[in-house]
């Protein structure tokens, strides 16, 4: 992210306990659960602004993300422009884009889908450091026979991820149960 770049900060209220949303410039970069692995660093640190309502780039974040939680959107349309720490991410992070609300791919699948099956490792890494959680949904990442593993936000957090869209996509009669973080 350029040092120059306005920074603005909002924590907004979820399901899952505050997130902090981050924006650089015109687009979003950042949204951090509490408790996240990865905080938002030195150059996402920007200025907290008391209400997101002040910002037109956090207020669309808030809502859409809202929206996501009442179950009235499953896709994102916002400006997103994460930084990368190498050439994988962005092919990775353009990866967990493409798949479907409600559906869950493996590691495998996503480093099979890249070129080599070898790289499932490296893709895990990937999806950890994907700093869009939710917005991204690196959620839908599961491990080898859908076992529920890492999440930045904790696996609490993935397993009700994945219990809402399961419920909102018809897939679950059974709404995920409120989280208690």
């Amino acid at each position: 992210m350029d040092s120059s770049a306005d920074v603005r900060r909002a924590l907004v209220a979820s399901p899952l306990g505050p997130l902090t949303l981050v924006a650089a410039d015109d687009a979003l970069v950042g949204v951090f659960f509490d408790g996240h692995r990865v905080q938002p660093g030195r150059a996402q640190q920007g200025r907290l602004l008391p209400a997101v309502g002040d910002d037109a780039v956090l207020a669309a974040v808030a809502v859409q993300l809202e929206e996501y939680f009442a179950g009235e959107r499953t896709s994102f349309e916002l400006p997103t422009r994460p930084s990368a720490h190498n050439a994988l991410d962005p092919r990775v992070w353009a990866a967990l884009a493409r798949i479907g609300f409600g559906e869950t791919v493996t590691y495998g699948h996503i480093a099979a889908a890249l070129g080599d099956r070898n790289l499932a490792q490296p893709v895990g890494g990937a999806v950890g450091r994907n700093p869009l959680g939710i917005v991204v949904p690196c959620h839908r990442v599961v491990g080898a026979g859908g076992k529920v593993t890492g999440f930045a936000g904790g696996t609490a957090r993935k397993t009700w991820l994945l219990e809402h869209e399961a419920y909102v996509a018809g897939h679950s009669l059974v709404p995920p149960t409120p989280f208690q973080g």
